[in-house]
């Protein structure tokens, strides 16, 4: 059978075992004949009247068997295997020798009953959707970049680790940790596309109707075409062997795991499954590449949560009739005056309610300079309502202007007549427009001020703000 040369590697064991491989030899040595070949394939009727049990035994000396039977393939000396489902099954037993490989004749095996208790544990049931049924599975991420379940498709883990008791993320401690190499990195996709490309990676299905079929159809590599095979599941040791398919993956990665139908299982539910590969000391150094999967039928009824939008405190305020004149004034026959925050947070841009800045070394690469911090020191403003009128007085630097302002209630929108706020001449920063917009206010405004957009972009939904307070 061609796919047996897939265990060439095998060549390499032989070393350890067979006397004749030697550094400085040429040869390997005589190739055995098959009829010298001895082994024994049994049905133990004592443990499954219908023959399920089968015990494989390879008594050739000095040899490395190769069992390919059907849904599975080892390399153990002994080794039990337990058929499912009732049908004719053909066992081909190989043997690596000092010559070459060697293959027997294949043997034909008949199961009459099924014995359904060997694939009614969970795990078989949440792998397949149990006896009669199947179960296709996709890597969580779509063509627009979309992890539906986890926060990406890739998650990266020692050697050591396996297993994730009652959960899909390892945080430390024992439960998912078996030997001395455990961590692991769970990156979101998105802070990290280099991990894997966004696209349709196609379905993998697997299926107890008939027996333990998979179909996997990876898109990513359509040479290939579909895959069908089959697949034991280890629930036991959680270990997923594929035969004739691969695991559903990237090609990005393709040439960096030796095998891709030699499982680990970190964890499986109704809904998600992860897998992992064994990657290459040549790739990074050796760990565990975990692919995170969901299945068809939550891919295709999730739904994105809504999430309201953050927003910054006191963004967009509603003020009650007078609210903001009072705040801005002090209340009637009174003033109140106002200097820009150079000592906290002066100025921010401010897109779509959510500002960025937190102290003026947030915007000294690109607006806030000394300049600015010597001309806030030495200016102010003032709000008066007096007699009926209000008006509005800017101190720049010790020159004194004074007009009067009106206040938009419907937009928050404040005109000062033939006035700006505070200048920085020169700077591409200083507001050149008489009317401004509150973008935030506080009921706390003598502790934490009040912020004015001087200029909109609606392309981008930005505000350039400037930071008021009491002094």
């Amino acid at each position: 059978m061609k796919t047996i040369y897939k265990y060439a590697f095998m060549i390499m064991c032989l070393c350890g075992l067979l006397t004749s491989c030697d550094d400085h030899e040429t040869s390997m040595g005589a190739k055995l004949d098959p009829s010298e070949l001895n082994f024994k394939i049994e049905q133990d009727l004592t443990i499954d009247q219908g023959g399920n049990t089968v015990i494989l035994t390879n008594n050739t000396p000095g040899t490395i068997p190769i069992w390919n039977y059907g849904t599975g393939r080892s390399n153990k000396a002994i080794d039990t295997i337990r058929f499912a489902f009732a049908g004719e099954y053909t066992i081909q037993y190989s043997a690596m020798t000092e010559g070459g490989l060697v293959e027997a004749e294949p043997v034909t095996i008949t199961v009459t009953d099924n014995n359904f208790d060997y694939v009614e544990n969970e795990l078989w049931l949440k792998l397949s959707g149990g006896v009669g049924n199947s179960k296709t599975w996709m890597l969580d991420l779509n063509a627009e970049g979309v992890s539906k379940y986890f926060v990406g498709p890739k998650y990266f883990y020692g050697t050591n680790n396996g297993w994730l008791e009652g959960g899909n993320e390892w945080s430390g401690g024992a439960t998912g940790c078996y030997g001395d190499d455990c961590w692991n990195w769970n990156p979101d996709w998105a802070g990290n596309q280099w991990i894997m490309s966004a696209g349709d990676y196609g379905t993998m299905t697997f299926s107890l109707d008939g027996g333990p079929f998979v179909e996997v159809n990876n898109l990513m590599f359509a040479q290939q075409g579909t895959q069908s095979g089959t697949y034991y599941l280890d629930a036991n040791n959680h270990n997923l062997t594929l035969t004739d398919a691969q695991m559903l993956h990237d090609s990005e990665t393709d040439a960096c795991v030796s095998n891709w139908s030699s499982i680990k299982i970190f964890s499986l539910t109704e809904d998600t499954m992860q897998l992992g590969v064994l990657r290459k000391s040549s790739c990074d150094g050796a760990a565990y590449l975990v692919y995170n999967f969901i299945s068809k039928e939550y891919s295709d009824n999730w739904v994105p949560e809504e999430t309201e939008p953050t927003i910054d405190e006191g963004f967009d305020p509603s003020f009650e009739p007078g609210e903001l004149l009072d705040m801005l004034t002090g209340g009637a026959g009174s003033g109140r005056v106002w200097a820009l925050d150079a000592n906290g947070n002066p100025v921010d841009w401010i897109t779509a309610g959510k500002g960025w800045t937190v102290d003026a070394t947030s915007s000294a690469d690109w607006g806030w300079n000394d300049s600015w911090s010597s001309v806030a020191s030495e200016s102010w403003i003032r709000f008066d309502q007096w007699n009926g009128s209000q008006t509005y007085t800017r101190n720049q630097s010790g020159v004194e202007t004074s007009g009067t302002f009106t206040i938009n209630e419907a937009t928050n929108e404040i005109t000062l007549s033939g006035e700006t706020l505070i200048q920085n001449p020169g700077n591409w920063m200083s507001p050149t427009t008489g009317t401004i917009t509150v973008i935030k206010a506080f009921d706390d405004f003598q502790s934490k001020g009040i912020w004015f957009g001087t200029s909109y972009d609606t392309a981008k939904d930005e505000w350039l703000a400037f930071h008021y307070i009491i002094p």
